[in-house]
């Protein structure tokens, strides 16, 4: 087996859990390879390649860090479908479901391909007249925010060239499964179980009543159209990849062509992490009837 690292040593714990990793693979025989940003020197006497390249020379990626950790690593990884495997190093870490705790357990199990595969569905922008992004795609979220005036914009909905509605807001975000737990929730929008298909729209701080998240079909081409009398609004891809548009511009998202590959164990279940991060449907300790949870 060939493990790439990804790395965010700026996590106290980063270069101890490297050490770790080196210490397991030299007793397994595994080639490692290692991409850290920040990283002075070769302080672990392994190969450094770039981003573009560890998905080439990996069967596997571990990606230490945060949420954000992973969602780079995925990233990297594009359409090349390498097997990412996420420790978190962070504070929530609701992608990045395991500990440094279990590391040497958790890759002897990946070496004996004692794990499941999650397949993510990943989305894909297309500025229409705007330029082009240098990496057009989002595991988690598309967000078009109204800059740095704070003055709504507006924004009108299309689905398959229907149009659907028009929003009075301070943006807007397009979301997938995955990131149903992360923006799109902190605005209300509906909690989908990740293996799902389908995009979740919902507004930021719409100026109505009335206004509610909606959810449509993997297959449908979502066209968005934002239109500003006093800034550029601002689009970002996963909070890491973003440009300003004209204060008149649209965009599409459609579902991509490839799929993010989860290594998962069965006792880490997304429901798991729900009650346990989240807090999410668990009854006060002490409380009468309350299930065991397994």
């Amino acid at each position: 087996m060939r493990l790439g690292i990804i790395a965010n040593m700026n996590r106290p714990d980063a270069a101890n859990v490297i050490r770790r990793i080196i210490k397991w693979s030299e007793k397994n025989d595994v080639e490692l390879s290692l991409c850290a940003r920040k990283l002075e020197k070769n302080q672990f006497g392994l190969p450094i390649v770039s981003c573009d390249e560890i998905p080439l020379v990996s069967d596997v990626i571990v990606s230490l860090g945060g949420d954000g950790t992973l969602l780079g690593t995925a990233r990297a990884v594009r359409d090349h479908g390498t097997l990412i495997l996420g420790i978190n190093l962070g504070s929530l870490g609701f992608l990045t479901q395991l500990t440094p705790s279990v590391v040497e357990e958790t890759l002897t199990n990946v070496l004996h391909k004692k794990y499941f595969v999650e397949k993510r569905m990943v989305a894909e922008v297309e500025l229409e007249g705007s330029g082009e992004l240098p990496h057009p795609y989002a595991l988690n979220d598309i967000v078009v925010d109204r800059g740095s005036v704070s003055r709504l914009i507006n924004l009108d909905v299309y689905a398959n060239d229907y149009f659907i509605c028009s929003y009075s807001a301070d943006g807007l975000i397009v979301s997938t499964p995955t990131g149903s737990t992360a923006y799109s929730l902190a605005v209300g929008g509906p909690i989908l179980n990740p293996l799902m298909n389908a995009f979740i729209i919902s507004p930021i701080s719409p100026f109505s009543l009335t206004i509610r998240p909606i959810v449509f079909s993997e297959n449908d081409e979502l066209r968005i159209v934002a239109r500003s009398n006093h800034s550029d609004p601002v689009l970002t891809l996963d909070g890491q990849v973003s440009c300003n548009l004209t204060q008149e511009s649209s965009f599409i998202v459609r579902k991509a062509d490839y799929s993010i590959n989860f290594i998962v164990f069965r006792k880490n279940s997304f429901y798991d992490v729900l009650r346990s991060k989240l807090h999410w449907g668990r009854l006060p300790e002490g409380s009468p009837g309350k299930p065991k949870y397994f």
